[in-house]
């Protein structure tokens, strides 16, 4: 992957993408009170530019909120073009190959990181300790009319370590603002993050943290991907670029952060469950009315670059950054585990417009005759023991197994195969197990249990020429040299433009 394509900042992307058209410079005054999250809520809906506003109501001049950072590109032709440049890759790559990319650096070597001195760090241009390290400086949006509060990180990392300082972990994880000196978020004990504070909790002592706002596009995208269990995202990052990302030290913990960051807060995470979290509207694109009982973050320390961009993600209905990241890390998973078995798969996905609710796994033309005696059913089972062994396999509530003559990708053309190759009530197997209980589709009781099963879908044809039927498509109703003459016409056509009689 070519070095020109990563952005250190999270500046040089926005540029890049006001470049390409995909920037919408908001100017006019405009409240960090819903009105900032609905404006990013329609870009999103209506495939707009990506809103920056320049103009936030009751926050000092030059501080700034930025919407839509890696929900889909308003480009038609390049849907992926802002995920594509969030990772380091030409806009034109196709979601296929960002698939395959992360699949592949996943069994890269790391590339640790390097520390920097603090006066080559952006993030700390300015620095607030003491009473001036207050989150109300800031434009902290209110998302949705519904939820509990503010909510101080929707894109941005929490940075943790173990307290032998083995492992640090930068995730992506929502996080209510209480007041200015506290906030509260979702410290699940089954995620990284909650694994990690249990370990202080164990010890007693509060969790050192810090909250990344804007950091390295690639920094924030990695703390949504589900990185394997005690492997630090830094060093995931790195082997994406194929150097170091460079860090900082913290003013007030012994934490390191992006050196480009926009914002970046300090504090501890108390060792109990004090504060009222939720409810938030939630990537499954409904408004739930759960909270729960979670940790207080503390804010310490405050540094920030010069004019701060604060980036929001106005989470619901698809495609946003929740399905941008969630629908292609998980589905690299998929496609690592699926590999590893040796099984034939080209490609895993799971549809944004599906809210990672489904999963298609599409195998090779081939793979009857690298899996001797196996029939359909048989390797859709291997496909469905391999996906219960996996945690991301057990995210999406319905696999749909298809040839590869099919682009899952293309919300299309997977449609038009979904509608005519699955049985209404054939070829199907149940495996119940754990679910994520945020999936909308399962029962109350299976969501409060995170019990319940999932689908695999045998979509498989007959073999070619074995009772397969051909498609009435230009590929393959037409003789080749027909398809050649239309297509020399066309590209005529496209060059000269179309005459009028």
């Amino acid at each position: 992957m070519d070095a020109p394509h990563f952005h250190d900042d999270l500046r040089g992307y926005l540029d890049a993408l006001e470049r390409r058209g995909d920037l919408n410079r908001v100017t006019r005054e405009v409240s960090a009170h819903l009105e900032a999250a609905a404006e990013t809520r329609l870009s999103v809906e209506r495939r707009l530019p990506a809103p920056l506003f320049e103009n936030i109501a009751g926050v000092a001049p030059g501080f700034r909120l930025l919407g839509g950072v890696a929900a889909l590109s308003s480009h038609p032709d390049k849907p992926m073009a802002r995920v594509a440049a969030t990772l380091g890759m030409p806009v034109d790559t196709s979601a296929a190959d960002i698939v395959d990319r992360l699949c592949h650096v996943m069994d890269a070597p790391a590339v640790p990181p390097v520390v920097v001195s603090r006066d080559r760090a952006a993030c700390k241009q300015n620095v607030l300790l003491g009473d001036d390290a207050t989150l109300d400086r800031f434009p902290i949006p209110r998302v949705h009319e519904e939820d509990g509060e503010r909510y101080a990180n929707t894109w941005g990392i929490v940075v943790t370590s173990t307290p032998d300082k083995r492992w640090t972990n930068w995730a992506i994880t929502r996080v209510m603002y209480l007041d200015g000196k506290r906030m509260t978020g979702l410290v699940r004990p089954t995620a990284h993050l909650g694994k990690i504070w249990q370990e202080w909790v164990d010890l007693g002592e509060p969790m050192p943290y810090a909250l990344v706002q804007g950091g390295p596009p690639a920094v924030c995208y990695a703390g949504g991907l589900p990185i394997p269990h005690e492997v630090d995202e830094v060093d995931f990052v790195g082997a994406l670029h194929g150097r170091p990302v460079e860090l900082v030290a913290c003013e007030s913990v012994d934490l390191l952060v992006p050196a480009t960051s926009e914002v970046v807060v300090e504090g501890h995470v108390s060792v109990t469950r004090d504060a009222t979290e939720g409810p938030f509207g939630e990537y499954a694109g409904y408004m739930p009315t759960a909270t729960s009982q979670e940790p207080v973050f503390s804010v310490e320390a405050i540094t920030h670059r010069d004019d701060p961009i604060w980036p929001l993600v106005a989470e619901g209905r698809p495609v946003d950054e929740t399905h941008t990241v969630s629908a292609v890390g998980h589905a690299a998973v998929v496609l690592r585990a699926l590999r590893r078995a040796h099984l034939p798969v080209t490609l895993a996905w799971m549809p944004p417009s599906t809210a990672a609710h489904w999963l298609v796994v599409t195998v090779a033309d081939d793979w009857r005759e690298r899996l001797p005696g196996l029939d359909t059913a048989a390797l859709c089972h291997r496909i469905g023991e391999v996906l219960s062994e996996v945690p991301s396999g057990r995210l999406a509530s319905h696999v749909f197994v298809l040839d590869d003559d099919i682009d899952p990708t293309d919300d299309a053309d997977l449609m038009w195969a979904l509608g005519t190759r699955v049985h209404p009530t054939l070829r199907r197997e149940e495996w119940t197990g754990p679910i994520l209980p945020l999936v909308a589709c399962y029962t109350p009781e299976e969501r409060q249990r995170g019990r319940g099963p999932v689908v695999v879908h045998d979509a498989l044809q007959a073999p070619a020429g074995a009772g397969r039927q051909v498609q009435s498509s230009f590929a393959q109703a037409y003789p080749a040299e027909i398809r050649a003459r239309v297509l020399a016409a066309q590209q005529r056509t496209a060059r000269t433009g179309p005459k009028c009689r």
